[in-house]
C-alpha cells in the first residue's frame, strides 16, 4: 500500500511486544510508524530504538493525523484521528473479553473463532464497531519458529511455572512449597517467571528458590521462554493459553475457565500427579490442545500484522467509521482519558 501513518498506542511496556510486529509489517509496505505511550517513562518510551518515531503530545497526534492508531489496551483517546482498532493484550482468562465492549472502537481484529462469533455477535446488536479476524501481531515472530511436530519430552524435562498477579487468581502463594519440594530433586528442571504486576515479596519468595535445579527467569517476552520446556503449571493467565498454542500440556490450579485442554486440580497435593500425567502426554488431553488452539488462533503463518494492515485497508474501502452507528457518548470515561493526557480541546 504505502502512504499511510500507522499510530501504535501503548501504556506499558509490553505493548512494545504487542505491537512491534505491526510496525514490522507496516514498514514493509511503505507506511510510516509512530508510537504514543500515556504510561510512565520507565514502562516503555525508554525502550523504543533509535529508528523508532515518538509522538509526547496530542497535539504532535493530531497534526500527523495517523490513518488508524492500534492498541492492546481498552481504551484509547476518542480525539486522537484515525481508526481506532483493537489489537487485544492476550487470551482471555478468568471471563469472557467481549463483556468489555466500550465505545472507544471501529474496528476489531480478533485473534481467532471463539473471539469472532462473540464479537460479531455484538457487532449486529450495537452496530458502532466492526469485527474482523486477522490473528494476534504479537504472535508472528513466535508462529514463525514453532516446529512442524512436537518435539519428544526432554530429558530430564523442563518446567515452566508462570502465575498471574492478581491475589484472587494467583496460585503463587499456595503452591510456592511443593515447587521449592519438586525442584530439589533433580528429577525435573524449573524456569519460574511471574507477571510483571506480581507482589514484590512473591517475586523475593520465589527467587529465594533458585538452585542448581530451577531458574527465575526476567525474560520480558514469556514467549521466548516456551521453546525452552516441556510443559507449564499456571493458574488463571492468559499466557497459558499462548504456552497451549505449541501443543504441549498445562497443569493449573483453580482455573477460572477449566477445560478438556487442561489439567486443573484444586488441591496442592495433587500437583506433583498433574505434571506426572501432564508429561506423559495422554493422547486425549493432546486432542483437546489442539482443539482449543485451533479456536483461538488458527493462524500458523506468522503474518497476521499483514492481516490487521489489510483489515484496515478493507474497513477503510467499505465506508469505514461514516458506514458505523454513533458510538456511545461514555461522557465519564472520555473525561478521565482527557484529564490524564491533559487535553481540552476538540475531539
Amino acid at each position: 500500500m504505502g502512504n499511510n501513518r500507522y499510530l501504535l498506542y501503548g501504556s506499558v511496556r509490553y505493548a512494545l511486544g504487542i505491537l512491534r510486529p505491526l510496525q514490522d509489517a507496516a514498514r514493509a509496505r511503505g507506511d510510516e510508524v509512530a508510537w504514543f505511550f500515556d504510561g510512565r517513562e520507565d514502562e516503555g518510551p525508554n525502550e523504543l530504538t533509535a529508528d523508532e518515531r515518538r509522538l509526547v503530545t496530542v497535539e504532535q497526534v493530531r497534526r500527523w493525523n495517523p490513518t488508524a492508531v492500534f492498541t492492546s489496551s481498552n481504551a484509547l483517546p476518542h480525539f486522537f484521528p484515525g481508526v481506532k482498532v483493537q489489537t487485544f493484550h492476550g487470551f482471555d482468562a478468568g471471563k469472557p473479553r467481549h463483556i468489555y465492549i466500550r465505545p472507544f472502537f471501529d474496528l476489531y481484529c480478533t485473534t481467532g473463532p471463539q473471539d469472532t462469533r462473540a464479537f460479531e455477535a455484538l457487532a449486529r446488536r450495537h452496530g458502532f464497531f466492526r469485527v474482523i479476524e486477522t490473528g494476534w501481531p504479537k504472535l508472528d515472530p513466535f508462529m514463525t519458529q514453532l516446529p512442524d511436530t512436537l518435539p519428544p519430552v526432554r530429558q530430564p524435562p523442563v518446567i515452566l511455572y508462570h502465575s498471574t498477579f492478581s491475589p484472587s487468581w494467583s496460585a503463587a502463594r499456595t503452591l510456592h512449597d511443593e515447587v521449592r519440594r519438586l525442584s530439589r530433586d533433580g528429577r525435573w528442571r524449573w524456569i519460574v517467571t511471574l507477571h510483571p504486576k506480581t507482589d514484590p515479596e512473591v517475586v523475593a519468595m520465589y527467587r529465594a528458590l533458585e538452585n542448581e535445579h530451577l531458574r527465575f527467569a526476567d525474560d520480558d517476552n514469556i514467549l521466548d521462554l516456551f521453546g525452552q520446556v516441556d510443559m507449564m503449571c499456571s493458574d488463571t493467565s492468559s499466557a497459558l493459553s499462548e504456552f497451549l498454542l505449541t501443543g504441549k500440556p498445562v497443569v493449573t490450579f483453580r482455573n477460572r475457565r477449566p477445560g478438556p485442554q487442561l489439567i486443573d486440580i484444586d488441591d496442592a497435593a495433587d500437583f506433583e500427579p498433574a505434571i506426572e500425567r501432564a508429561l506423559s502426554r495422554p493422547p486425549e488431553l493432546m486432542a483437546a490442545i489442539r482443539t482449543f488452539a485451533d479456536a483461538i488462533h488458527p493462524y500458523r503463518d506468522g503474518r497476521s500484522s499483514e492481516r490487521t494492515l489489510e483489515a484496515v485497508d478493507r474497513f477503510i474501502a467499505e465506508g469505514g467509521v461514516a458506514s458505523l452507528k454513533r458510538r456511545p457518548l461514555d461522557p465519564w470515561r472520555k473525561f478521565k482519558l482527557r484529564r490524564r493526557l491533559r487535553y481540552w480541546g476538540p475531539a
